[in-house]
């Protein structure tokens, strides 16, 4: 990791770590990483943290063991965007963001490279779409203290009433299990923006755009479970899990329509970590979920 950066009349005098706190961004234990693992050039000469700079001088703030790894050319991941700081790319169905420990030989970060990586969303296994994924720790940490801006697309048992909406509805760990979340009064704040595109009335499906206001674990899938309308396909929450009220055989039909939750992360922007540009990103509505929505000759309202 290097940060290169020029010295102002405003910060004339002003030690070197001060200014890299205030300018850059930049959390105490980074500081103290660059201190202790890396280097801190001014004007090419070696330099401590509590020296002082001055207007004019260039700053190198250099951390070696933050490596910025090129993503594999082969790594079968389709890449929007790349450079020293991040990636950006499409995540398939059936893998996990990250290694677990149900999932240790297999995980997106892994297909991208053997250095690692720094999810900053983590998308469930088997929700496809845009994601984004630090280089390092300073990108991940700038990128996470900002506003993030995301939108799913997902295909839910029957219609929202009414059709657009906000789902303001606390959520949290079931007491009986360590995965599933729940709708409770004890929860973490949780809120979900949504607005319905199309209805197929042929099966009782509708497609739906979710916008996340806060991201917590299961939100989209929890919260249109709990309002009657679980994601088709979702075996956690939906028809086809152990755990759900109503076994109806029409609702179990639609969702062998499709062999994953119908979720996608359509739209992902964000502020870069060092160039302060907006990076705004989409990522198109996969096969399986187009043939769902449009299925017995797609008769579909808006």
């Amino acid at each position: 990791m290097k940060l290169k950066l020029r010295i102002s009349l405003d910060d004339h005098g002003v030690p070197a770590y001060e200014v890299l706190s205030r300018r850059m961004n930049m959390s105490g234990l980074i500081i103290k990483k660059i201190r202790l693992y890396g280097r801190l050039l001014v004007n090419g000469v070696a330099s401590r943290m509590k020296d002082p700079v001055f207007e004019g001088d260039s700053i190198e703030a250099i951390l070696d063991d933050e490596r910025s790894p090129a993503s594999r050319p082969d790594c079968g991941i389709q890449i929007y965007y790349e450079d020293d700081w991040v990636i950006v790319c499409e995540k398939p169905a059936d893998l996990v963001t990250h290694p677990s420990w149900q999932h240790m030989d297999d995980s997106l970060i892994q297909r991208l490279s053997d250095v690692r990586l720094h999810p900053v969303i983590r998308l469930d296994r088997d929700t496809t779409g845009v994601i984004v994924v630090a280089k390092n720790g300073y990108a991940h940490n700038q990128i996470t203290e900002r506003t993030m801006h995301k939108e799913y697309i997902g295909i839910v048992h029957g219609c929202f009433s009414p059709t657009s909406g906000v789902i303001d509805l606390p959520t949290g760990r079931s007491d009986t299990s360590i995965i599933t979340r729940i709708v409770r009064e004890d929860g973490k704040k949780s809120i979900t923006r949504y607005n319905t595109l199309l209805v197929n009335d042929d099966i009782d499906i509708s497609m739906v755009r979710f916008i996340l206001e806060t991201g917590r674990c299961h939100q989209i899938r929890v919260h249109s479970c709990h309002l009657g309308h679980p994601i088709v396909g979702d075996g956690l929450y939906g028809p086809l899990s152990r755990d759900f009220p109503d076994p109806d055989p029409i609702l179990r039909s639609r969702d062998e329509r499709i062999e994953r939750q119908a979720l996608h992360a359509s739209v992902l922007s964000f502020i870069h970590p060092v160039t302060q540009e907006c990076m705004i990103f989409h990522s198109a509505l996969p096969a399986d979920m187009l043939r769902l929505i449009t299925d017995r000759g797609g008769q579909t309202r808006h």
